[in-house]
Order: structure tokens, then C-alpha cells, then sequence
């Protein structure tokens, strides 16, 4: 089968070394060389995770603040009313609104990257699980963004908040930044997340948890990590 990657990829690929593992700061380095993207990728670390996904106390889920944030714009909207209302938009919400917001989500507005509610407000959001579900937008308590401190939850939304979750086969996979950060910026930033993971480690897996990691561009190739140089 011919190989349909486009002249760029194969030209970046080839800046690779077959079957190396590289250290933390050689592959982020290698991976900002290779980026031949005409706009500001990101860069997103993947690991394959020896969990089994079928039992519940094995699945990973959660939320992170990168210590220098992902370069990213982050618009949120804030399902409150009363006081929670005014702390959200204090706190620099983009909307905040109650039914109108739940309407104005089940007519097609979908024009956002964090959605936030307070418990209270969850028997109405939960009408759009359909809407939100699929797209990874729905309001949860695992990932922070169920709760009664809407303030914490939109600083954390717009302040380099990333959240993860396994999927099926036990990978996952968080953007750290973009490719113009400098290399200890996306370093530091891929550290959190590697200890983060670590840490998350479920009681019941034996032997090696963590199989694999690599991490690449937007279009770019992958770049084998050795995950000993991000957890030293």
C-alpha cells in the first residue's frame, strides 16, 4: 500500500530515530523541529495504560490546571442562578444562564469549550446529555465541573485546565500546549500531566502500568518518551 502521508510528514518523520525512546526534553524539542504546520499546533502527550476499562475502579478521569496553561482561548459557559450566577460572571464566565442556556443549547449553540454547573442545576442539563455527552462537554463532578464553587471552576477553565479520561483500550490522551511555547514551558506542562497519571495509578493493576508514551504536533509525527525523564 502506498504511503498517503503528504511530503511534509514523511520529510519530518524521517528526523526521527526508528525504535528510539527518546528523553523528555530531546522529544519535545524534536517535536517543536518537526512541526510544519502553517498555524500554531498543538502539542498532545498519549499514553497507553494497562488498565482494564471494563471495571469501573480502573477507568481515569479527572482534571488538571497546567502550570503554563495550553495557549488556548478558552470560551465557558455556566449553568447558576442567584449568587452562583453573579460568581460565575464575576469570575469571568463568557455566559451564564439557566433554562434560557438549556434552550439555547438543545436550538444548535454549541460555541463553547467548558460547560460548568452547580448541582442544583443539574435535573435541567442533564436534558442535554445527547447534545453534550458525545462531544465531551457535559458537566461532571470527576473533572470538577459540578459544584458549588463556580468561581474555582471557571479560574480553572480559563486558566490552562485540561481534563482526561481513558478510553476503551486504556489510552489517554491531554494537549499540553502549542508548538510555539518554550521547551520548558511544554516540558513542565508534560510533567504535571506524566505525575499526575502516574499517581492515578488503580489499586488492582499488576505489572507494568504505564506501556507507552509519546506525544506529537497537531499533523506532525509521534516521538517516542521514555516516562522515567518525566517523573524524575
Amino acid at each position: 500500500m502506498a504511503n498517503k502521508r503528504g511530503k511534509k510528514y514523511q520529510d519530518a518523520a524521517k528526523l526521527v530515530e526508528a525504535d528510539k525512546v527518546y528523553s523528555m526534553d530531546d522529544a519535545v524539542a524534536l517535536v517543536k523541529k518537526m512541526d510544519f504546520a502553517k498555524f500554531d499546533a498543538s502539542v498532545e502527550v498519549a499514553f497507553k495504560l494497562n488498565v482494564d476499562t471494563k471495571q469501573a475502579d480502573q477507568q481515569l478521569r479527572g482534571a488538571l490546571v497546567l502550570p503554563n496553561g495550553t495557549g488556548k482561548d478558552t470560551t465557558v459557559v455556566v449553568f447558576a442562578k442567584g449568587d452562583q450566577a453573579k460568581a460565575a460572571e464575576a469570575a469571568g464566565a463568557d455566559v451564564v444562564g439557566e433554562q434560557d442556556l438549556v434552550e439555547r443549547i438543545q436550538d444548535g449553540w454549541l460555541d463553547f469549550d467548558v460547560a460548568i454547573a452547580t448541582p442544583d442545576m443539574m435535573a435541567q442539563v442533564g436534558r442535554l446529555g445527547r447534545v453534550l455527552g458525545p462531544k465531551g462537554l457535559m458537566p461532571n463532578p470527576k473533572t470538577g465541573t459540578v459544584t458549588m464553587n463556580v468561581e474555582k471552576a471557571v479560574s480553572d477553565a480559563k486558566n490552562g485546565q485540561v481534563t482526561y479520561r481513558t478510553d476503551r483500550d486504556g489510552n489517554v490522551a491531554v494537549p499540553f500546549g502549542k508548538v510555539s511555547f518554550d521547551a520548558d514551558k511544554l516540558a513542565g506542562n508534560l510533567k504535571a500531566i506524566a505525575e499526575l497519571i502516574v499517581r492515578a495509578r488503580p489499586a488492582a493493576v499488576r505489572g507494568t502500568y504505564v506501556q507507552h508514551v509519546s506525544i506529537s504536533s497537531t499533523f506532525g509525527p509521534s516521538v517516542d518518551v521514555d516516562l522515567a525523564s518525566m517523573i524524575a
